[in-house]
């Protein structure tokens, strides 16, 4: 989420930089175009000045030696012909007075005359209808072959007698627009480096209540009731979230202690009337009269299912109610211990008992608590497996955590019902008539997940299930 809500940040910052980036890159470039193109019609029209004041027969002729001119033309000719090589040799720019026709009146370098075709042509023609060249293409940092071809009228008595025309290069032109790109980027840059900075605190803001969010929900659906989501920043939706899922988590913490308490109270309360009961039914098989004996035998049996169920339901309700404080165990020794505890019961059903594993696995459990779940995973796979058939536990270490496996050679459970497995009263249709009831996997479960351990199944080829037991690994110091 961290990493979506980040890039939809930069992606929006991005696009408001270049949304004022090109407009100011193009705007820029314009301007410095601008300021050239101001410059050679100024310089235009000061040429434009200097021409013989009548008019362009004037000059003319005294470009042919005429004896007609004015004395003064023939001299102001050449002092125009001075400033253009001047000007060009100074600027680099093409310079050149022309007459209507296009013929040169002075021109720099010598053998330029009036393009053919393209702007110049154009700029050239608007000059003839008395207009200066005031919108010529713009010039960008890569269009390196193109110049920047300016054109202006010479007027006299109202007509246009002449036209100024220069062509620049432009290369220094382009390079200050580079440049001044350059600063532009690199404003942008350093303000997307502060706007990416921003987002991520933005962002680390916003969802730090929505991890710790996270983090609580996930204790709590773990087993880890008492998680509660701190005090922090972020928004104030979000803190309302947060207070919100505290009272929620509250109240279902209480609504589970009352449903705990009332089937530790109710499995307690009916214990000692079952056993006035079961006592009454002993007392009147006394009196019975004979060939009752298969009837009163039923009666005896389902009574004490129903005491074993209400038993099983009080340790369930402890175990739920168990807070235990996971310690360094060594799981190797309490597998030994419970196996020999065992061995009795798998000898006498004719099952053989066994174990393998190191010598030493030392992982964080509650040693009670995860010996009664030992005691509840032996006790199902005596119960399910045939006479002659073996019960093998195997302790491991693994990376993170020490597992002891139980395995069988039972008729097992489909896959289906493996995702049943371990759920309070659920037993496979196929073993209704095994005595238990449907308990014992949950007692073990709700213990394991007390002290932060787990319980898995899986099947075992060709017949049978392996249930593992498994812990965190103990902490070295």
């Amino acid at each position: 989420m961290r990493t979506r809500l980040l890039g939809i940040l930069i992606a929006l910052m991005l696009c408001v930089l270049a949304a004022l980036g090109l407009p100011l890159a193009a705007a820029v470039a314009a301007g410095e175009q601008t300021a050239v193109v101001v410059d050679r019609l100024d310089d235009a029209a000061r040429f434009a000045q200097d021409l013989p004041t009548s008019g362009a027969g004037t000059v003319d002729a005294a470009r042919k030696g005429d004896p007609e001119p004015a004395p003064g033309d023939v001299s102001r000719r050449h002092a125009i012909d001075a400033e253009v090589r001047r000007y060009h040799d100074l600027y680099g720019v093409r310079l050149g007075i022309f007459q209507r026709d296009g013929s040169p009146i002075s021109v720099a370098p010598a053998d330029w005359r009036v393009p053919a075709g393209g702007w110049g042509a154009q700029a050239f023609q608007e000059a003839l209808d008395g207009r200066r060249s005031h919108n010529p293409p713009q010039v960008w940092p890569w269009t390196g072959d193109r110049t920047l071809t300016i054109a202006t009228p010479v007027v006299r008595d109202g007509d246009v007698v002449a036209v100024v025309l220069s062509e620049s290069p432009t290369g220094a032109l382009r390079t200050r627009i580079l440049h001044k790109w350059l600063v532009i980027a690199g404003g942008e840059t350093a303000a997307m480096i502060v706007a990416v900075l921003l987002a991520v605190r933005l962002t680390e803001w916003v969802l730090r209540p929505v991890r710790t969010l996270d983090r609580a929900t996930h204790d709590i659906a773990t087993g880890r009731m008492a998680a509660r989501v701190a005090p922090g920043g972020g928004p104030p939706e979000l803190q309302r979230l947060a207070r919100s899922f505290n009272e929620m988590a509250d109240h279902v913490v209480l609504a589970l202690d009352q449903q705990k308490a009332f089937v530790a109270d109710a499995s307690h309360q009916l214990r000692n009337p079952l056993a006035a009961l079961l006592l009454r039914v002993e007392v009147l098989g006394l009196e019975l009269p004979e060939g009752h004996e298969e009837e009163l035998g039923g009666v005896r049996e389902e009574g004490v299912r129903l005491a074993r169920v209400l038993d099983d339901l009080l340790g369930l309700a402890t175990a739920e109610h168990s807070r235990p404080e996971p310690e360094q165990t060594d799981l190797a020794r309490l597998t030994l211990a419970r196996v020999d505890a065992w061995r009795p019961v798998a000898e006498q059903r004719g099952i053989e008992l066994g174990w393998d594993g190191p010598a030493l696995a030392v992982g964080m459990a509650d040693p009670i608590g995860f010996g009664s779940a030992l005691d509840a995973v032996v006790d199902n796979a005596l119960k399910f497996s045939p006479p002659g058939s073996r019960v093998r536990l195997r302790v491991s270490v693994r990376r993170d955590e020490v597992a002891v496996t139980v395995t069988d050679a039972g008729p097992g459970l489909t896959e289906d019902e493996l995702t049943r497995a371990g759920d309070r009263f659920w037993r496979s249709p196929r073993h209704q008539n095994v005595d238990g009831s449907g308990l014992g996997l949950s007692i073990a479960r709700t213990l394991l997940t007390a002290g932060g351990g787990s319980l898995s199944f899986a099947p075992v080829e060709p017949t049978g299930l392996a249930v593992t037991l498994a812990v965190p690994r103990a902490v070295k110091d």
